[in-house]
């Protein structure tokens, strides 16, 4: 379980990001869970993920054309712990680095690549 303090600040941030969002974003990222984990703990029911990932978008996204019955429920997976480490636990940096991993697996969620995520200014 994510340490309760790193834990406000993440949801908070989210919720803030949120806010900042066009209506119609808003509305698609309704649609997609925010999971706030430790990768610690994440690590050890899936040892498939990469050591330095700070988040993670699972599940189909927005424009996949997958039958409902293929169909897996969307959600961002933020690693507290690896946030906080990555920058070196500086509060700031932290708020600052949660909003941009959750707006750039936002990005993933609607559909977007790579370039299409820095092209709408969520990278």
């Amino acid at each position: 379980m994510p340490h309760p303090a790193l834990l406000r600040l993440a949801e908070t941030e989210v919720e803030h990001a949120l806010t900042q969002l066009p209506p119609s974003l808003q509305e698609a990222a309704a649609e997609c869970t925010v999971q706030y984990e430790d990768f610690a703990e994440a690590i050890e029911a899936d040892g498939d993920l990469d050591e330095d990932v700070l988040g993670l978008f699972e599940g189909n996204d927005r424009l996949d054309p997958l039958p409902e019955s293929s169909y897996e429920m969307p959600r961002i997976r933020l690693f507290l712990d690896s946030l906080w480490a990555y920058v070196e636990a500086d509060e700031q940096a932290f708020r600052q680095e949660v909003r941009v991993t959750y707006l750039h697996e936002l990005g993933h969620y609607l559909g977007w690549d790579e370039d299409e995520i820095e092209a709408h200014g969520l990278g």
